[in-house]
């Protein structure tokens, strides 16, 4: 079967990951590859992507744009060591996709009376470029069209709306989302990023694009739930919780779309199939060279993180410090809990909340870990959410805040702790807690999403629920105390625990034939 996928990122390219959705786009292509189908992945090049990997010219393509023609340019590359060889992996390059080139760069910020304007307009710039390519044979053959998330939106849309690009037998079209949260809603009229504004030749039904909520703006999101033959979310519990109402921040459910979400469900569209993992190392020792080249691999990334800025924030400072105590003591911190994940209120909202004496429910994490214990944890993301970690690991020796990414540092992370804290407030599949469970690292999860459907409590990790978010935090802190209990005074039922999680696999193998028979096969009439 012969795949094309488009997304916005990309992890088997260099330069092409920001978060999960990257790694599910390059393991689920990988894994169609291993299943025998023909996969190309196309994203955005950013005015990067064909400069940080071997790249070779395909074609240009002519595409109508802003009331004008305009031209991209079609590369393939060659990705990274590891990548699987039957996947493609182009990217389309054009003038404006390269504001933030420098900094190497896949979204923008805009202002907050202005949200996605510049994304959106880059994407639906994309997508325009895309359906050009895929019609004039440039993209090779596709059987079945696979877009991911509201990015991708945009593509599904055009294929509706544009007659140049309707056909009668055109490929089975499949739509993906990652993160309902974002959406990338933008006005139809009356702004520079606007839907009518990128599209001026076009006539467009706006009661069949418009947002629910905001009847003058169009939804990308909901046009491909809308529009794709079949719609798909990276977890089955993600697709039973996005059919009920959101009411945050205790319950995130379908973000203002359940409507639609339940009406695919209701024509057998709407599909949850679990994310795969990456295969990781196996567990770091304990010995003083395993607890020196964890040290010196994440000191390694502080100080590049702390050479590329003009003057060395305090963050880093402070992390870089705290990380050379611990080689000198010589001691591997016991407990060592470990966080990977972006820094964003989806993920830290609960270890900001009150608990009950009205302090941070983190600050009552590191009550039970210190003196001896550590909490590592490496992110960026949202500068109020970093603002709250840097404040309390400048007053707390128990937290270490790794402000940044690298590779290398969170595959260290994952081998080296004891337990993977993922306190997220939804989550559609979740990564870090497959990687931490493969390296041999139990976690600790709210059981949302995907987090309820790959945790199992008491089998191979921890996890808490509740219904408010006082109870969610109560539930954090008891199940801390539950893990902390077992790991310091029963070892022979910790190291079984820990066992299992290691043992616990999550293929994209099984994935991808998921995938096969019921998003890409047409259901029986």
């Amino acid at each position: 079967m012969r795949v094309v996928m488009a997304a916005a990122e990309n992890a088997a390219l260099r330069g092409g990951k920001v978060g999960g959705l990257a790694d599910a786009v390059a393991g689920s292509a990988a894994g169609l590859a291993r299943l025998g189908c023909r996969v190309a992945v196309v994203t955005p090049a950013y005015g990067f992507l064909h400069r940080l990997n071997p790249a070779r010219p395909l074609a240009e393509v002519a595409f109508p744009f802003g009331g004008g023609e305009e031209r991209a340019a079609l590369f393939e590359l060659r990705p990274a060591a590891g990548a699987h060889p039957g996947v493609r992996h182009l990217v389309i390059d054009h003038p404006a996709f390269s504001e933030g080139a420098a900094r190497r760069e896949i979204y923008r910020r805009d202002p907050p009376q202005a949200p996605f304007a510049t994304d959106a307009t880059r994407f639906a710039r994309f997508a325009a470029a895309f359906c050009r390519a895929l019609a004039s044979g440039a993209l090779g053959a596709a059987e079945v069209l696979h877009l991911h998330d509201w990015h991708t939106g945009w593509i599904l849309l055009l294929r509706r709306c544009d007659p140049g690009l309707r056909a009668p037998a055109g490929p089975r079209t499949v739509f993906s989302i990652h993160n309902l949260a974002l959406q990338g809603i933008r006005p139809f009229a009356g702004d520079p990023s606007s839907l009518c504004a990128w599209f001026p030749h076009l006539s467009f039904p706006r009661a069949e694009i418009a947002d629910p909520r905001w009847p003058h703006c169009v939804n990308p999101m909901a046009a491909g739930i809308r529009f794709a033959d079949t719609v798909h979310t990276v977890s089955p519990s993600y697709a039973r919780d996005i059919l009920l109402p959101s009411d945050p921040p205790r319950f995130y459910g379908g973000e203002g779309l359940e409507a639609d979400l339940q009406a695919a469900a209701a024509e057998g569209r709407l599909h949850g199939i679990l994310n795969g993992a990456p295969e990781e190392d196996p567990p770091a020792g304990a010995e003083p060279d395993a607890l020196e080249a964890l040290g010196e691999t994440l000191r390694e990334a502080v100080r590049g993180w702390a050479g590329g800025a003009a003057a060395v924030p305090g963050v880093h400072f402070v992390a870089h410090g705290r990380l050379e105590e611990i080689s000198r003591r010589g001691l591997r911190p016991r407990p060592l809990l470990t966080a990977v994940t972006r820094v964003v209120p989806q993920k830290l909202f609960l270890l900001q909340a009150p608990a009950d004496d009205g302090r941070p429910a983190l600050e009552h994490l590191l009550d039970r870990i210190e003196p001896e214990g550590r909490f590592l944890l490496l992110g960026a993301g949202d500068p109020g959410d970093e603002g709250f970690l840097a404040a309390t690991a400048a007053r707390r020796r128990g937290l270490i805040f790794l402000n940044g990414y690298a590779e290398e540092a969170a595959r260290a992370l994952y081998r080296a702790g004891d337990l993977f804290l993922m306190p997220s407030s939804f989550e559609p599949c979740g990564i870090g807690q497959m990687r931490a469970m493969a390296a041999g690292q139990p976690c600790l999860v709210h059981l949302v999403g995907g987090l309820r459907d790959t945790v199992r409590p008491g089998e191979n990790g921890f996890g808490f629920t509740g219904r408010t978010v006082a109870e969610q935090v109560r539930g954090l802190l008891g199940a801390c105390d539950e893990a902390l209990e077992l790991l310091r005074r029963r070892p022979r039922e910790w190291e079984a625990l820990r066992r299992r999680a290691a043992g616990t696999r999550f293929s994209w193998e099984e994935a991808a034939r998921a995938y096969l028979e019921r998003l890409y096969r047409p259901r029986p009439a």
